[in-house]
């Protein structure tokens, strides 16, 4: 989560809600889920050209 953080600032991209899955962690054998969560349509869009 804190290198997709960072990758995401270094493109001054920012995902508010960006963290870990609170259920992933509680599970008996944990399997840690990042959650991206919400963003604006202009993140979104922003995001997109990022990844192309």
């Amino acid at each position: 989560m804190k290198e997709l953080r960072a990758a995401l600032t270094e493109a001054g991209i920012t995902l508010p809600s960006l963290g870990l899955d609170p259920v992933s962690l509680a599970r008996e054998a944990p399997c840690p889920l990042v959650e991206l969560g919400r963003c604006s349509v202009e993140t979104a869009q922003r995001l997109a050209a990022a990844l192309r």
